[in-house]
């Protein structure tokens, strides 16, 4: 597909009314080869997007809708794990329409089949020519995302030859909208907190596009996510022992990022507020004695849900992957 054939891409989104969704909502609002034809929420239809999006009073005056509409040349899935395989089995979509999933249902290669459906893992940096050619998007997750980023220039030269160890912190948001006694603003705020130590379901994902690269990768991640009390964003440390030297280590991650956009190499230090509401990652790579020393930082709503999304349709329908994402970061 290029560029001239689709300057109109006409847009559906289902689980419109949850973060990913918003976000989602934003970013297409502005872009300006989308039309928003329809937002799917069961909850809240018939009310106006705004009434769920307060931010969003005065952009719009779309209402969420009951009722799907095939007219469509992507559809979104802005729901739950899991709830991605139910919605595609509850309801029939036409092969003309791509689907982009954000949940991680077909991220894995033994589940990217369902159905008459066939999902390309969408992360660019590593799948960008896949993805041009693709019918149907699995989105990464975003602790998935950020420690890929900063791994993807090891593995393809082969150089993982230890084990990894990463410690990473991510904001509220990525509990997602749902309460839950560890999201209330009283017990998040002014708290921190591990969980999933070691078994986080993202390392399936980490592993599988490792092996991509690398071919036989069977060093284990040791992977501690935290709850950080702030709401959006992730700061990952990840190390792992290299022969390498910094010069060498920084010129091989400048390297592998040439020609993407959205991620940014330094041996400088880096900061959330440098990446939040914006489509960038920023790799800071150090060497300490016998190690390699790679802090990872994105928005974990960006980059790391919908912007990515939406970073992958624009691939899909032949547009430049900024399109609709060039995004100022808060700063202060």
């Amino acid at each position: 597909m290029t560029e001239s054939t689709y300057k109109h891409i006409r847009a559906g989104i289902v689980g419109g009314a949850g973060y990913t969704g918003g976000e989602m909502l934003r970013i297409l609002i502005n872009h300006p080869n989308v039309e928003i034809v329809f937002v799917h929420s069961n909850s809240n239809a018939g009310n106006h997007v705004y009434d769920v999006h307060t931010d969003l009073f005065g952009d719009t005056d779309l209402k969420f809708a009951a009722e799907l509409a095939y007219n469509v040349d992507v559809l979104f899935l802005c729901v739950g794990h899991g709830d991605a395989k139910k919605f595609l089995e509850a309801n029939e979509i036409p092969d003309h329409i791509m689907i982009i999933d954000l949940s991680q249902d077909f991220r894995l290669s033994q589940n990217s089949k369902f159905k008459n459906k066939s999902f390309v893992y969408g992360l660019p940096e590593l799948n960008r020519e896949a993805i041009k050619t693709a019918d149907n998007i699995a989105n990464p997750g975003c602790f998935a995302t950020c420690l890929q980023l900063g791994l993807l220039p090891l593995a393809s030269k082969g150089l993982l030859k230890n084990e990894v160890h990463v410690t990473a912190t991510t904001g509220s948001t990525g509990a997602g909208q749902s309460l839950s006694p560890t999201s209330h603003f009283t017990w998040r705020n002014d708290n921190l907190s591990v969980y999933k130590v070691f078994n986080h379901q993202h390392l399936n994902e980490i592993g599988q596009s490792l092996r991509q690269l690398q071919g036989v990768f069977d060093k284990d991640i040791n992977f501690v996510p935290y709850r950080g009390g702030f709401t959006r964003g992730i700061i990952a440390s990840i190390y792992t022992e290299s022969d390498l030297s910094e010069a060498e280590a920084l010129k091989l991650y400048q390297e592998y990022y040439t020609g993407h956009p959205f991620t940014h190499v330094t041996n400088k230090d880096i900061d959330l507020k440098q990446i939040v509401n914006t489509n960038k990652c920023f790799l800071q790579v150090k060497k300490y004695d016998n190690k390699i020393f790679i802090m990872s930082i994105m928005d974990n709503l960006l980059k790391g849900a919908s912007g990515q999304a939406v970073q992958n349709m624009n691939l899909l329908f032949g547009l430049d992957e900024r399109t609709g994402l060039r995004l100022k970061a808060t700063g202060f």
